[in-house]
């Protein structure tokens, strides 16, 4: 009985062959990369506007509670007011903010340690705080830089 065996021309993959499997990965592998650019972006944009929603929050319940906003330029940052003031204090003050807590692992938006520690957002900035006659709106702006890093460009994280 005889075995058909392949000629040596059948065998394998032609050059063309694998220059097109190469191509479809080298394609693939750039969507998915932009892909991850653009998901990143998206969700450091939404976890900015989460932040600036819950400090708002808690930024109406410290003038419920004591009359007033906190004051633009106070020593204090708006960490030491909304958390760690209440945190530190013996006993026990009021929290307006229980998610600044530094102990509660992943939270990632303060930056520093006790009262010189600030709120930053995700790139890694300090919020914006400004009340009073120089703030735009009525009560008070909060606002993000965003990733660009300055004010002023669409790029910027706003609670107006």
């Amino acid at each position: 009985m005889k075995t058909h065996s392949p000629s040596p021309q059948n065998r394998g993959f032609t050059l063309i062959e694998l220059l097109v499997v190469i191509t479809i990965i080298v394609i693939l592998a750039a969507l998915s990369v932009g892909g991850y650019g653009y998901i990143s972006r998206k969700q450091a944009d939404s976890q900015a506007a989460i932040q600036i929603s819950l400090l708002s929050k808690a930024l109406e319940e410290y003038k419920l509670d004591n009359g007033a906003y906190p004051p633009t330029g106070s020593t204090n940052s708006l960490y030491t007011l909304l958390y760690w003031n209440g945190a530190s204090a013996s006993p026990p003050g009021k929290i307006y903010l229980a998610d600044l807590d530094p102990n509660i692992k992943g939270q990632g938006w303060i930056e520093g340690t006790g009262a010189t520690a600030k709120i930053v957002d995700p790139w890694g900035k300090e919020y914006r705080y400004n009340t009073g006659s120089t703030s735009k709106n009525p009560d008070f702006d909060l606002a993000s830089e965003g990733k660009d890093g300055t004010f002023g460009t669409a790029d910027d994280i706003d609670n107006y």
